[in-house]
């Protein structure tokens, strides 16, 4: 039996055992889930020693638990493999879009319908039917690799304590390279692999003017405006070619290469239906000298995400206002740190703020780091044979511009990132009635399958 007639055979057990995990509400940032989540730990937990994997352990944090296990190679000389994944899911409100309960999974055609089932408890599960597949395929007793499995609780929740988690446990986390399955393709059938993220980092901006606000016909004119210097500041935020104007934005930033441009160029992207999906907007707009595909997958961007001040009630109140506000956030690329930004925005606030007017900038958190692995890396290449060959055509490569703990991942374990994902775009994570295409999991549990003897002859 080879791999793919290991994997359909055992498909329907599959699916069964993930819609019992997909039944645990495991809702991090609900107080009132705590115990869920631990339940879903517990219930992983199971689900590995009975994979085989001779250790398993739940670790706890500060917060919520997640879950370790380890499947030793043969050869004490083989290459190190971490799997990361999740095992919480965001909330599901609101009920009333869902079609049915979102923590009763059901079949619909092809498609599994539930909170996790692509992001990400089903794809963390069909790295354990690819390991299965293997073996029996094989013959083997233990993977030609080493596989440590790392399936955190708190993602969802921007992953508070994972960073001490992984220092903590840093030399039994020792590897190779490190593959995450919390990523999607282009389409499912225009297979690719993720190889970077964005990092984020935000800023919320307050300018305070007169003690009170002041009548606009006696005083207008004659003093500092808040809201006039704020919008002149947040205009300055881009120059006339949509680059950012904070000193030293791009400094260090790791530019596209003409590989990854020729790339990008291959996807099937039409312009003008993607801006129907990003709510029917008129244009496409962004820095000069890119695409849309890479000024959302590769450059950095600075976004006002709301500003007020004044008045805003019915009718009129011609007055000076006191104060202003706005909130602005920054995705970030790699050779970036968020650091670096948030003292870019204060000295640039600083440098524009007119006479008469006080700044205020606060920071409301660290912000995260960027993420990035080569395409030419061998792990990657790896992976791309890997998948290639349980797909049947061409990979291509991707980037995405949301954010995650992966940075904090290949730091403090030394080791480089792989994107092993198979979710899409439409899949609805993080929204009412979330899904995964069933078809995708298997195929993405046969390239698990033969990613461990590419690992195995290319690390």
């Amino acid at each position: 039996m080879d791999v793919r007639d290991y994997i359909d055979a055992n498909a329907s057990g599959f699916f069964d055992a993930l819609k019992e995990w997909l039944a645990i509400p495991s809702i991090s940032g609900d107080p009132g889930r705590r115990d869920d989540v631990r339940r879903s730990a517990e219930w992983l937990a199971a689900h590995l020693r009975e994979t085989g994997f001779p250790t398993v352990e739940i670790w706890e944090t500060d917060g919520l638990p997640a879950v370790f296990a380890e499947w030793p190679a043969e050869d004490p000389a083989a290459p190190k493999v971490v799997v990361y994944g999740h095992h919480d899911v965001q909330p599901v409100e609101p009920l009333d879009e869902w079609e049915t309960a979102p923590f009763t999974p059901f079949e619909k055609g092809e498609q599994l319908i539930g909170r996790g089932a692509s992001d990400d408890k089903g794809q963390v599960f069909f790295h354990t039917l690819g390991l299965r597949a293997y073996l029996a395929a094989s013959g083997r007793t233990a993977p030609p690799v080493t596989v440590k499995m790392l399936i955190e609780g708190e993602e969802e929740s921007g992953s508070p304590h994972f960073a001490d988690l992984l220092r903590a446990n840093r030399d039994r986390l020792a590897c190779d390279v490190i593959v995450v399955s919390d990523t999607t393709m282009w389409a499912a059938d225009v297979p690719s692999m993720c190889t970077g993220m964005r990092g984020l980092t935000e800023a919320d901006i307050s300018l305070y003017g007169p003690s009170i606000d002041l009548h606009s016909g006696s005083f207008g004119g004659a003093v500092p405006n808040p809201l006039h210097a704020m919008a002149e500041l947040l205009a300055g935020l881009h120059d006339e070619r949509g680059r950012v104007t904070l000193d030293g934005f791009y400094d260090g930033v790791v530019e596209l290469t003409e590989d990854e441009r020729a790339m990008f160029a291959k996807f099937p992207f039409d312009e003008g239906k993607w801006l129907e999906t990003a709510g029917e907007s008129g244009a496409a707009y962004g820095e000069e000298g890119f695409t849309t595909l890479e000024r959302v997958w590769a450059r950095p961007t600075a976004e006002i995400n709301g500003m007020w001040g004044g008045h805003t009630g019915p009718g009129g109140k011609t007055i000076v206002p006191r104060e202003a506000h706005a909130k602005v956030s920054f995705r970030l690329v790699a050779g970036q740190e968020p650091e670096q930004v948030q003292e870019a925005v204060r000295k640039y606030v600083a440098e524009r703020t007119p006479p008469g007017i006080r700044a205020e900038v606060r920071i409301p958190g660290p912000g995260v780091r960027p993420c990035f692995s080569p395409i030419d890396s061998p792990g990657v290449q790896a992976a791309k044979r890997a998948m290639e060959k349980a797909f049947g055509t061409e990979v291509l490569f991707t980037r995405e511009g949301g954010s995650g703990p992966e940075a904090d991942l290949t730091d403090i374990l030394e080791a480089p990132l792989v994107f092993l994902g198979v979710g899409l775009d439409e899949d609805q994570i993080h929204a009412p009635n979330e899904k995964v295409d069933m078809p995708l999991l298997l195929k993405g549990a046969e390239t698990a399958a033969y990613l461990l003897d590419e690992f195995a002859t290319s690390l």
